[in-house]
């Protein structure tokens, strides 16, 4: 048996339980997420009917609707929240909350020969949601066992935080488009992380293994295209893809006619659906509203302006007020908002962010070395995609509150997989400066924690919904 033989079958049976550890964390996730799409009553995830009226329009009459004046109705749906979507008040007007019509189509058109086959079937629907979640989950985990091979245990534990935390596992599990969204970004951030030379079968990238292995950039651009055509939560992609192609550009120094070529296999298929989309609503909304926000802003009438909401309780009241709310619904506020967790939690989950965010800091201070060697630059810069992508998703949550008050933790959720990378990589931090030993075992305290801490959150939402 040759060397490289020995080797390959010793990276695969290291591999094997790590595989069979991720599979459970799948099936374990799986299984709670069906618990939340069959036990949330019908519509309480936030936006749902809307979500859900798209669809039926799409697949009863075979074209994209078009969001007008009277698809949203402040004091209808504020009237239906407050009776928990009783049956009484499910009338007629129920079916005119329409207002996600502006949305982009990819995910409702994969949802809509789910409805016709199911005769509109919500929980059928749901589930589907929720096996696109499974898939998030699988790629968390391959984006950082691609940055770290030799550490399998990061991966693992940013699969667990992704898969269980319970707000975002609530929301898998209902009919929103933020599970093909959140698909997308991971799935083009992956590719950016081998684009720039990460290849987990290389526990440590050096010079050869960059010149020897080569991402074709054309999948970057295939991704980010269907991501544009997804969600517009997704468009932090834009800054993903260009700094990648930046960092690759600073590392290799290639020629202009290669770097235009690369260039174009990113461009042209992500111009290609992005273009379709902005023409559609150019056509139907008018120039510029390419988006269609400008259409969805006039027709949000009676949502609160964050501008009114300054005006009536003041600036400091309006950030702490924010941050709180924000970070309580990161973690788990059910239904439209109205279902919290007991304050002890948030109080709990507030001293574990802290000592997250120090740990992260003790884990740079003490892996900079490694982190900066020229040995390791696709690793480094990897690590820059991520924390990048973590800041681009604060920012969208910022931006968006600049128009709108939207307090609402799942608006982060396009920055997850970072965001829960960063948490274990705190942990691991504080385990390295304590000098303790096995830090994989995190994740064995990891998993049944957030378990029931699903499980609990379930229990509240049947006795409080």
């Amino acid at each position: 048996m040759t060397k490289t033989s020995r080797d390959s079958q010793e990276q695969l049976s290291k591999r094997v339980p790590v595989l069979l550890f991720l599979s459970g964390i799948v099936v374990i996730y799986l299984v709670i997420a069906v618990f939340f799409a069959i036990k949330t009553p019908p519509w309480q995830v936030p936006d749902e009917p809307a979500h859900y009226h798209y669809i039926a329009q799409l697949a009863q009459t075979g074209l994209i609707p078009m969001l007008q004046i009277g698809d949203w109705d402040s004091a209808y749906l504020e009237k239906i929240k407050a009776a928990k979507f009783a049956p009484s008040v499910i009338t007629d007007q129920f079916n005119l909350i329409r207002y996600e019509d502006h949305q982009p189509p990819l995910y409702y058109l994969l949802q809509a020969p789910i409805y016709l086959l199911t005769n509109g079937s919500l929980i059928a629907m749901r589930l589907f949601s929720a096996i696109l979640g499974a898939c998030v989950v699988i790629v968390a985990f391959a984006v950082i066992l691609t940055l770290f091979p030799a550490q399998p245990y990061l991966a693992l534990g940013t699969a667990i935080f992704v898969a269980l935390l319970p707000q975002h596992v609530a929301m898998l599990a209902g009919l929103e488009n933020d599970s093909l969204a959140e698909l997308l970004i991971g799935l083009t951030l992956w590719a950016c992380l081998l684009y720039l030379g990460n290849y987990p079968s290389s526990p440590v990238a050096d010079k050869d293994n960059i010149a020897t292995k080569s991402f074709h950039p054309g999948w970057i651009g295939l991704l980010l295209g269907l991501a544009l055509f997804t969600k517009v939560t997704a468009y932090l992609l834009v800054g993903i893809v260009g700094l990648a192609l930046v960092l690759r550009t600073v590392r290799n120094r290639p020629s202009l006619s290669h770097f235009i070529r690369e260039s174009l296999w990113i461009g042209v298929p992500a111009l290609f659906f992005g273009g379709i989309w902005w023409l559609h609503n150019i056509q139907m909304y008018g120039f510029p509203d390419f988006l269609g926000l400008g259409r969805h802003n006039l027709v949000v009438v009676g949502q609160l302006r964050m501008s009114d909401y300054i005006n009536q309780y003041g600036l400091s009241s309006v950030i702490s007020n924010g941050l709180q709310t924000t970070f309580h619904s990161f973690w788990g506020q059910f239904g439209w908002m109205g279902v919290l967790l007991p304050g002890w939690i948030y109080t709990v989950a507030l001293i574990i962010t802290i000592l997250a965010v120090v740990g992260t800091g003790i884990w740079l201070f003490r892996f900079r070395s490694a982190l900066s060697g020229s040995i390791n630059a696709p690793r480094r810069n990897g690590v820059l995609l991520l924390a990048v992508l973590g800041l681009l998703a604060i920012a969208e949550i910022i931006y968006y509150n600049l128009s709108f008050v939207q307090f609402q933790g799942r608006y982060l959720y396009p920055g997850l997989i970072a965001i829960a990378f960063f948490f274990v990589v705190g942990a691991v931090g504080w385990v390295s400066l304590l000098r303790m030993r096995g830090a994989h075992w995190l994740i064995l305290v990891m998993l049944p924690v957030f378990v029931l801490f699903d499980l609990y959150s379930i229990y509240l939402i049947m006795h409080q919904l």
